[in-house]
């Protein structure tokens, strides 16, 4: 009898079931022992550890400390198998007024920044008027934020009512203080579904593309915002339990 062979099988089904990892935690045994003799214990050790522990729950101690501090993460491995739609998902839902956007040419500098003040989102879309809202493109907001504050100390006679562009070219003639030009921080082709997509289709997209929102539209016209946060918590509701304790850092 060895005992260290005893302590060896033994760290390692501790570590297959806690983890649920498998064979790169055999090579791990295995270059630390460096005996080709001790790979089927530990191989039998870790297998069964880890049959035991998907037979307790499905989640490791790594999906464990996703959930505990509240990181959006969408698993590969659960499937989605409902026929809800991107529109059933988004924010805000028809009816519940409309999307926080910046205009292409008709806000000023005070109302983008109270826009910032007073939202905590991480990002606009840029639409071309608000009786329109053909959507123009994505602007995250510490892009934003951080370019109106460059262009208040660097560019001369901007004030609070200067005009902020996202076009190519300042109208002509142009009366009133100089505008602020931000279309070299439009992201001119964000990720956008229609409202018709299939959320099978945006989770997937969700996960193969790492994204953390995706805008929906309509012929063109922007009518909400999918993230990550509201993917999980859609999951949530259809596997028939409260979306709100999904709890997010």
């Amino acid at each position: 009898i060895t005992p260290g062979l005893y302590a060896m099988v033994g760290a390692a089904a501790c570590l297959g079931g806690v983890t649920r990892m498998t064979v790169s935690l055999v090579v791990i045994m295995f270059e630390l022992t460096g005996s080709v003799r001790y790979i089927e214990p530990l191989m039998a050790a870790v297998m069964a550890s880890k049959w035991v522990g998907d037979a307790l729950g499905k989640e490791g101690i790594y999906d464990a400390h996703i959930h505990l501090n509240g990181y959006p993460f969408l698993d590969n491995k659960e499937e989605f198998a409902h026929t809800t739609l991107a529109a059933d998902v988004m924010q805000p839902r028809r009816g519940d007024g409309s999307l926080c956007c910046v205009t292409q040419d008709s806000m000023t500098v005070e109302e983008v920044e109270c826009l910032l003040k007073t939202t905590d989102h991480h990002g606009f879309p840029v639409i071309v008027s608000a009786e329109s809202q053909y959507l123009v493109g994505f602007i995250n907001r510490k892009d934003l934020g951080l370019a109106l504050a460059t262009a208040r100390k660097t560019q001369e006679g901007v004030v609070g009512n200067s005009r902020v562009l996202f076009i190519s070219h300042v109208p002509t003639p142009w009366n009133g203080p100089p505008p602020v030009k931000l279309r070299r921080f439009l992201d001119l082709a964000p990720i956008t579904v229609t409202d018709q997509t299939p959320m099978e289709t945006v989770i997937d997209m969700f996960r193969k593309l790492g994204l953390r929102q995706t805008l929906v539209t309509h012929n063109g016209k922007i009518l909400g915002i999918i993230t990550k946060k509201d993917v999980l918590r859609h999951i949530k509701l259809l596997a028939n339990e409260d979306p709100e304790s999904v709890l997010f850092n």
